[in-house]
C-alpha cells in the first residue's frame, strides 16, 4: 500500500485490542477534529441516525510500525430503530460504535460517505456468500479457491437473472430445476 501510494481506509475491529486501545484514547482525550451527521428515514423500516467524528492522529499511535500511515480515525455511532408490526412502533435497536482507520486527510462526509460505500459491499457480497451460500462454514481445505469461485459464480448467475433474495432463488432453483434451465444466458 505504501510503495503504490494507495489511499486505505480499514476498520478497526477488537481481534486488534493494541491499536484499538491506542485509538480509542487518542478519542477520549482529545477532541474531534470534525463532525457530521446524516439520518436515513423508512429504509427497510429503520430509521436510522450516524454521527461520524474526525481524529488525526499524532505520529506514533500505534504499536506496530504499520500503524505509521494512518492519518485519522473515523468514528461512526449509530443509533437505529427498527419498525416492530406487532408493537406499531419503532423500537431501539443496539448499534455498536465503528472505528475506521484512514491513510488520507479528507473531510467527515467524505469519509462517511465511503465507509457507508464499504457497508454496501459487505452487505451485498460477502453477507450473502456467508448466510445463503455457506462460504464461512465451509470446510473444504484442497483448492478453497475453486470453490470460492464457484459460489461467487452462482451469485453472479441468480443476480444476472433479476434474483434479489439469493437464499429463496437457491431454495426455488432446488425445486425445480426447469427454473435453472431457463436461465438467461442458458443454452440447451
Amino acid at each position: 500500500m505504501i510503495a503504490t501510494g494507495s489511499d486505505l481506509l480499514v476498520q478497526l475491529k477488537g481481534n486488534h485490542p493494541k491499536p484499538r486501545a491506542a485509538v480509542r484514547a487518542v478519542c477520549q482525550t482529545q477532541p474531534h477534529a470534525e463532525q457530521t451527521y446524516t439520518v436515513n428515514l423508512g429504509r427497510r423500516n429503520r430509521i436510522e441516525q450516524r454521527t461520524a467524528r474526525v481524529w488525526s492522529l499524532p505520529e506514533g499511535t500505534g504499536p506496530e510500525p504499520w500503524h505509521a500511515p494512518f492519518k485519522a480515525v473515523v468514528e461512526v455511532r449509530r443509533h437505529v430503530e427498527e419498525f416492530n408490526p406487532r408493537r406499531r412502533c419503532f423500537e431501539p435497536r443496539q448499534a455498536p460504535v465503528a472505528d475506521d482507520l484512514v491513510t488520507r486527510d479528507a473531510s467527515t462526509a467524505t469519509l462517511a460517505e465511503a465507509i457507508r460505500g464499504h457497508w454496501g459491499i459487505e452487505n451485498r457480497l460477502h453477507d450473502v456468500l456467508d448466510t445463503a451460500l455457506g462460504e464461512d462454514a465451509s470446510r473444504i481445505r484442497k483448492n478453497p479457491g475453486v470453490f470460492a469461485h464457484l459460489r461467487h459464480f452462482a451469485l453472479n448467475r441468480l443476480r444476472h437473472n433479476g434474483q434479489s433474495n439469493i437464499h429463496a432463488a437457491l431454495y426455488d432453483n432446488a425445486m425445480d430445476l426447469e427454473r435453472v434451465l431457463n436461465d438467461k444466458g442458458i443454452k440447451r
